[in-house]
């Protein structure tokens, strides 16, 4: 809390604490504002019903947009599609050599792959508003049968619904923008952790109420000793001692100095989980969209396993995959954001070398041995710590993953890494404003 504290006393930081905190206020106010034909009174008393039922695939769904999906507000798919855009450009980077160019561009390239990545980001939130009024209008979204718009609706009343949803995804995704630019972290993490953290209170209420104090107890000592345990694993390096060699440019030596190369044992962060929960519901959700919804009988195989299966977080076939696209998506993130042969070929560069190991490719070898074995420890601990309430589910430890949901190992995860990323940044800033005040 000391470098907050700090923070507010530098005006200039002060400044992009207050911009963050507003665009965030603001994001939040969109949340709540219902779209133009929905039943507002209808979907809180329906939600209100989900609360006592066992959870589905949009619980994490719900859980990343703060409740506005189920609402159906301005923002209802929030950051959703901004996230899917990412990964498709990211994977388009290993497919497509113009997209591998583009990022070794430097800051040219990537300015010209985020502006992909909004276009990608319009066509996904046109898909997924269609795709989740289409399920509205079939009263299909909160229950079969369950209706959540107005009556009197027509076609044009459902344009204007998509293209609400739509503007809003873009909306949002332009606030997490400014926030990364003007202001402090990440805007797009920053409004997922505010979205999780609005729920905390409300959810934290349902279980005192209808578990009892000594479950909402055993549930607060969890979470303080999973956020304990986050923090450690966030925290761990593994240091890679780096020498730089004596080098004369006219008459003055530069290099002789020792450091070290820091390796998290998390290198790919919250992205993986994040990236897994975005893709995860989209079977469901095309299953959904292409039923007719005239029966409640699967049509074929595909309905038949994708509604028994992938439609419940408790089931073992859901954490299978959900614990195998964490896993992948760990090691495809640092693949693509981390290239041991690029690092070893900037070492060499300035004359640095790791101590017994030769310059060049023995050397990005030693790095991506290293990189691979804390990889694997960082996947698995991400995967272990997102699964953990669905296997709690599994084995009836908890009856209601919506209430327990901003409780579980995803969120919290969530919540911490983003905390301490940003906390982090803030720090190395009052470190800079300090050196510009010595050399003033």
């Amino acid at each position: 809390m000391s470098a907050i504290i700090q923070a507010f006393k530098d005006a200039d930081l002060r400044k992009k604490i207050l911009i963050t905190l507003a665009l965030i206020i603001l994001y939040r106010i969109g949340a709540q504002i219902p779209s133009p034909g929905v039943d507002y009174a209808a979907i809180s008393g329906r939600i209100r019903e989900l609360t006592q039922e066992s959870g589905s695939v949009y619980s994490l769904i719900n859980l990343f947009s703060g409740g506005a999906l189920l609402q159906l507000s301005v923002f209802a798919i929030g950051v959703m599609p901004y996230i899917t855009a990412s990964i498709i450009v990211q994977l388009l980077t290993v497919v497509i050599p113009r997209f591998e160019e583009l990022k070794k561009e430097g800051q040219s390239g990537q300015a010209k792959m985020d502006q992909y990545t909004r276009y990608l980001t319009l066509g996904l939130a046109l898909l997924q508003s269609s795709g989740i009024v289409a399920l509205a209008d079939r009263e299909q979204l909160l229950g079969q049968g369950v209706s959540v718009l107005k009556a009197d609706r027509n076609i044009f009343d459902l344009i204007l619904l998509v293209c609400v949803m739509s503007a809003g995804a873009i909306l949002v995704m332009w606030l997490g923008e400014i926030i990364t630019e003007r202001g402090v972290g990440n805007g797009m993490s920053l409004l997922i952790f505010a979205g999780i953290a609005t729920r905390l209170p409300n959810d934290g209420a349902n279980i005192l109420s209808s578990s009892g104090g000594l479950v909402f107890t055993i549930v607060v000592i969890a979470v303080i000793a999973l956020v304990v345990g986050i923090t450690f694993i966030e925290q761990g390096q593994r240091r890679i001692p780096v020498q730089y060699a004596k080098r004369m440019v006219g008459r003055r030596q530069y290099g002789g100095s020792s450091t070290y190369l820091p390796l998290k044992v998390n290198q790919a962060g919250v992205i993986p989980v994040i990236f897994a929960s975005s893709l995860i519901y989209m079977p469901v959700l095309i299953t959904q969209i292409i039923n007719s919804g005239s029966s409640s009988v699967p049509d074929n195989w595909w309905q038949r396993n994708v509604i028994a299966h992938l439609q419940t977080p408790s089931s073992y076939q859901y954490i299978i995959l959900y614990f195998v696209l964490i896993i992948f998506f760990s090691y495809f993130y640092v693949s693509v954001q981390y290239d041991p042969n690029e690092q070893a070929e900037n070492m060499k560069k300035y004359g640095g070398f790791i101590p017994g190991i030769r310059p060049g490719k023995p050397t990005a070898e030693y790095l991506g041995y290293v990189m691979n074995r804390l990889l694997f420890v960082g996947a698995l601990y991400l995967g272990i710590i997102a699964v953990l309430p669905n296997i709690a589910l599994d084995l009836g430890v908890s009856s209601s993953s919506s209430q327990a949901t901003p409780f579980g190992g995803t969120a919290i995860l969530i919540m911490v890494s983003v905390a301490l990323t940003t906390v982090k940044q803030i720090e190395s800033q009052l470190l800079q404003s300090n050196y510009e005040g010595l050399l003033k």
